[in-house]
């Protein structure tokens, strides 16, 4: 029973689609309610109707992370819609032009950073705020959760802007999880390797490149957004009560081969 969700409400950033469709589909399966954000109104229709299907109650609201006052308004509204939020996925990021580093332009660099960084930044303190709130009056707990990447923790090449980004999100999660540990509340990262998402479509559909990475995947295949269900489930139940400033590295064992 520890790993079902009934009665707990999880917020997803870029849940309308690749791995953070994936792991709101599974925090459903195991019973959990939901709040999508997403900048896509196309996608986050699709999102909300497929997730419905669950029986659960979803709430889908258009919100762009890397802007401050639309966080603070958004995660206002899901809360007097929802009632609280026990799980917060900061989640939704873009990837970075593939420039050389000599030639990479400030106004890129700061992009990445604004959705990666900043965004990630403005949502985890939203959520903060709201479970520290709640412990202080009695209920403590809550589950704090970075989407990092394992461009964090191996040379990636021509990333550099993606790379800080999400290296600056594993300090973060690791600082949070020393900080808010008083009040019940865990936070952990999780860094994803070669995940067939639209963000790396491309990538994947070259054959030149999938010939140099696949071989280099002991799983030899790509990672898809259904294997990162059960992590989800995992860190926003219960059974992650006592696991907090950890990495999970979920990449078919890339980083290590």
């Amino acid at each position: 029973m520890s790993f079902d969700l009934k009665g707990k409400v999880a917020l997803v950033t870029g849940g309308n689609g690749g791995i953070g469709l994936g792991m709101a589909e599974g925090l459903a399966a195991a019973g959990a309610d939901l709040v999508i954000w997403g900048s896509n109104p196309d996608k986050n229709a699709t999102a909300e109707a497929k997730l419905r299907a669950s029986g659960r109650r979803v709430l889908v609201q258009r919100c762009n992370v890397a802007d401050e006052a639309q966080v603070d308004a958004c995660f206002a509204d899901a809360l007097a819609k929802m009632g609280r939020v026990d799980a917060c996925f900061a989640n939704a990021g873009v990837s970075q032009a593939r420039t050389a580093f000599h030639e990479l332009e400030t106004q890129e660099w700061r992009r990445v950073l604004s959705v990666n960084l900043d965004g990630a930044f403005f949502t985890l303190r939203a959520a903060a705020r709201h479970m520290v709130a709640r412990a202080k009056n009695g209920d403590p707990g809550g589950r704090l959760i970075g989407m990092a990447s394992t461009a964090a923790v191996h040379g990636a090449a021509r990333a550099q802007g993606y790379a800080a980004s999400k290296g600056g999100l594993i300090a973060v999660i690791r600082a949070l999880a020393v900080e808010l540990a008083r009040y019940g509340v865990t936070a952990n990262s999780i860094l994803p390797g070669w995940i067939e998402t639209e963000m790396t479509a491309a990538g994947v559909a070259d054959a030149k490149f999938s010939a140099a990475v696949l071989p280099r995947i002991p799983l030899r295949r790509w990672g898809r957004k259904e294997d990162f269900a059960g992590i989800a489930v995992y860190l926003a139940s219960d059974a992650s009560r006592y696991h907090t400033g950890d990495s999970f590295v979920i990449d078919g064992a890339y980083t290590i081969f």
